[in-house]
């Protein structure tokens, strides 16, 4: 059996039924995650020798890009606990692997902060030795899983010396950890999103993760991949999502007049058809970002940059396209349209921000043409 195959009853019988209820009541899908711990894919990839089943990003790119067509804010969730689950898996402790593995443990990345906004790479939160302590202070601004996660994946300045950043394995309730409240936001209401404060909170030594002051190689090799290549495929299947509805809405309703459906409309097969193009263009480049990282080619950054931006802008125009080719209908919640229309505005807006990713993939071709024309 894929892994596909184990998701599908959960998401049929469970996380789909769920969705309007989940964004709604901006409920966190806790049942959706049971569910999944017990079928193993919390540990989706984690390491055989902890229990895990050993998969890669590609497999948690299709999970995560399954789950979004039913419900954005669980694949958002997850997406997130796989981000934590690879740095846990690259340098945390054994019983926490292995927690992950059996599904009695999630985790969140909690990066972005008040004071560096959506420069994640640049914290200003503070690590300050107290004996055998470290004190924790800093002021995250948007952490998924905030208060509801068993524990983030933080960043901190360095213990010592100014330059680079720190990661931290920090159990979400010990004493200092505040969260801000509810999430009540536009879209992906589900997902538990709120600002997280650390007020001297205590950790030891042996929750660095990494060396001190060395985080940036882990954010890039291990962090940024991942989380860009999750976040795309969340974009993706809000787009399959949004065309399976538009689609079977069009060809199901008729004019009372004429008997031909919406479906017979030119017009609206045009819309229709650019929506695919774009969808499948930034699935595409999804999976060849995929195949860059497989085969450590040289264009493999750069890939992933292009890849987040593609998809969270593809969204945005595939949903809105959904909803013009649907007219009224598309604004009944029970449509799911609109949903998806809301959920998809986040990817662009989520660090690093499409903008901040074209000034870098551009600042990228720039540079590489005054090098290839110095020599």
């Amino acid at each position: 059996m894929s892994y596909l195959d184990t998701l599908e009853p959960i998401v049929r019988d469970l996380i789909a039924p769920a969705a309007l209820t989940t964004d709604r009541q901006a409920q966190y899908p806790r049942a959706a995650l049971d569910a999944l711990g017990q079928a193993g894919l919390l540990g989706l990839i984690s390491a055989k020798e902890v229990g895990g089943m050993g998969a890669g990003m590609a497999q948690a790119a299709q999970i995560v890009q399954r789950i979004a067509q039913d419900c954005p804010s669980t694949a958002m969730v997850l997406t997130m606990h796989y981000c934590g689950t690879a740095v846990i898996e690259r340098c945390g402790p054994e019983a926490t692997r292995k927690a992950i593995a059996a599904g009695q443990h999630t985790s969140t990345l909690a990066w972005s902060e008040i004071g560096s906004r959506s420069h994640f790479w640049a914290p200003v939160g503070t690590a300050t030795v107290e004996g055998d302590a470290v004190l924790l202070n800093a002021a995250k601004s948007m952490v998924t899983s905030a208060g509801q996660a068993n524990s983030y994946v933080w960043t901190s300045r360095p213990m010592q010396g100014e330059e680079g950043l720190s990661i931290w394995l920090v159990d979400s309730q010990l004493p200092g950890l505040q969260v801000a409240g509810p999430f009540d936001g536009l879209g992906l209401r589900g997902n538990a999103s709120s600002p997280v404060k650390a007020n001297d909170v205590r950790v030891t030594l042996a929750d660095l993760l990494g060396e001190d002051g060395k985080g940036a190689e882990l954010s890039n090799q291990v962090v940024l991949p991942i989380f860009t290549m999750l976040i795309a495929s969340c974009s993706i299947g809000m787009m399959d999502g949004a065309l399976a509805r538009a689609t079977a809405h069009i060809t199901r309703n008729r004019f009372a007049e004429s008997g031909s459906s919406l479906s017979d409309l030119p017009t609206i097969r045009a819309y229709l058809a650019r929506a695919k193009i774009r969808a499948d263009q930034a699935r595409t480049l999804r999976d060849d970002t995929l195949a860059a990282l497989a085969a450590g080619r040289p264009d493999t950054m750069l890939r992933v940059l292009e890849n987040k931006a593609s998809a969270a802008e593809a969204a945005l125009e595939v949903t809105d396209t959904a909803m013009r080719i649907c007219g009224g209908a598309a604004f009944r919640k029970e449509a799911g349209i609109e949903r998806l229309f809301r959920d998809a505005r986040a990817a662009s807006i989520m660090a690093p921000t499409s903008d901040v990713l074209f000034d870098h993939i551009g600042t990228a071709l720039c540079d590489a043409a005054a090098a290839e024309q110095a020599n």
